[in-house]
């Protein structure tokens, strides 16, 4: 006879054939499908989110869960199941109707925000995105009346489970306390050296066979992966089939270049997930503050570690040729340069949770309805001009419109970006600790023990554990944002 358990087993592992597919058609509709077949591509894969959704919201699905949970199961199959159970809630609460609704309008909002972002095209951006932050609201208002929390936190949840608009407004109120005084620190002391400017310029097919190069030392497995070009560099597909993206600038390598590190970041992490488990939700990556924080270890811990640049020097002088710019201790003090700036994904360490600390408060407040879509642009101004004393007045494109997240409704996602930051920061204090010849290791161009590291303490895991539990077992306690201050202190001071 079937368990419940096992009958489970199969739906999701269908489930997961679907998500390949939605995967992959997504990445394609960033990377190479004409603007011509936007409308059928955005039906399409409407039809498919639908198609998911009732299948994981079937009546009998509700059943197995009840049955499967009064049955015996390893610790495996029960952290599978305590999955099983989250995802299926997550779904059931919001109505087939909605989802499609969703699917459609961030779709569209994402097609005019590709076109209306280069165009600083505020005014005919602002009807489509009205239209995804109305259906956005709705949900939010479902979830909090089923989930108990509060609109903006049931989005939040989504993407990071267990954490809190409460929790997160006293870590970014922190941040915010000191943060100000450190950023002016930084700067006034690197204000008194001159750095040179790398000369472009740097061809695309140059900068490509670079960031390939790149990869190969990361570990990017490019029998199960490849690299593309899209608006905005994402990682996307699947653990057997991972793709990611990058811009280029011809006048600009660097900005490519740490594109590229952190995409792998994110890569890493999904190819080395564990195989045994593919198909189930334990071995989805944690979270997306745990997925950031893979990220971000790579770019902003990795990269800008003085051992490692000088392995990518040599890396850049092979393709790119030599140059003054590229002098060993000049570019160091280039990429460790901070120069605060008007877009976040090309943000130094120090000014980097400014960006995101302004993005979360303004996404909240639009969820919760204190401020409507025709707020953001001043209030966006008011609070870059406050935590950074930038100017976004009519530069519409290099302000709110800069970032896909809203586009696309991931209403609650920008929160993670500085909480993988502080996740990396408290990871690599520990990984330097259990890898004591961490620095030779790297001037080796040897990144095994790295990588091992991270494989045993956080890749393999899946979503096992709960975020606090696998940082706890990884490091020895849960968020400690004092790493992450103290990396900035001890790095850039």
């Amino acid at each position: 006879m079937t368990s419940s358990y096992n009958e489970l087993h199969n739906l999701f592992a269908r489930l997961s054939r679907f998500h390949h597919l939605s995967s992959i058609a997504s990445w394609d509709m960033h990377t190479m499908m004409p603007i011509g077949g936007s409308k059928a591509r955005s039906e399409a894969m409407a039809e498919l989110n639908l198609l998911q959704h009732q299948l994981l919201t079937n009546q009998k699905t509700s059943q197995l869960l009840d049955q499967a949970e009064q049955e015996t199961l390893g610790e495996v199959e029960q952290a599978n199941l305590l999955e099983m159970r989250r995802h299926y809630n997550n779904a059931i609460q919001i109505p087939e109707s909605l989802v499609e609704a969703k699917s459609l309008a961030g779709a569209r909002c994402e097609n005019a925000w590709r076109i209306q972002r280069h165009a600083n095209d505020w005014a005919g951006f602002v009807e489509n995105l009205r239209e995804v932050v109305k259906l956005s609201r709705e949900e939010a208002t479902i979830r909090s009346k089923s989930s108990g929390l509060s609109p903006y936190d049931s989005l939040l949840n989504l993407f990071e489970p267990g954490m809190s608009s409460h929790e997160l407004d006293t870590i970014f109120g922190d941040v915010k306390s000191w943060l100000p005084d450190l950023l002016q620190k930084v700067v006034t002391k690197q204000d008194k050296t001159s750095v040179i400017l790398p000369k472009g310029p740097f061809s695309i097919e140059k900068q490509r066979a670079l960031g390939i190069k790149v990869m190969n030392l990361l570990g990017f497995d490019f029998n199960a992966g490849r690299i593309d070009v899209s608006s905005h560099p994402f990682c996307g597909g699947v653990p057997e089939d991972v793709r990611i993206t990058t811009r280029y600038n011809e006048n600009n390598f660097i900005n490519s270049l740490m594109a590229i590190i952190h995409e792998t970041g994110h890569a890493l992490y999904e190819q080395n997930l564990p195989r045994e488990w593919l198909g189930q939700p334990i071995s989805l990556a944690r979270s997306t503050a745990i997925h950031e924080s893979q990220s971000l270890l790579f770019e902003r811990q990795l990269a800008r570690n003085s051992d490692f640049l000088k392995i990518l020097r040599l890396l850049i002088i092979e393709q790119l040729g030599e140059q003054p710019a590229l002098e060993e201790d000049n570019f160091i003090m280039l990429i460790q340069r901070v120069k605060v700036g008007l877009i976040r994904v090309y943000a130094d360490d120090v000014s980097y949770p400014a960006h995101v600390i302004l993005r979360y408060e303004i996404e909240k407040s639009l969820i919760e309805g204190d401020i409507e879509v025709e707020d953001i642009p001043a209030l966006w101004n008011e609070k870059m001009s406050s935590y950074l004393g930038l100017d976004t007045v009519g530069n519409y494109k290099d302000g709110c419109m800069q970032d896909i997240h809203w586009s696309c409704a991931s209403f609650g996602y920008f929160p993670t970006y500085t909480l993988g930051a502080m996740y990396a920061a408290q990871l690599f204090h520990c990984l330097k600790r259990n890898v004591p010849n961490l620095s030779t290791d790297i001037l080796q161009s040897d990144l095994s023990n790295l990588f091992n590291w991270l494989k045993n303490n956080i890749w393999s895991n899946g979503s096992r554990y709960t975020t606090d539990v696998l940082i706890t077992k990884a490091t020895g306690e849960k968020l400690n944002p004092r790493y992450f201050r103290e990396h900035l202190e001890n790095h850039y001071l």
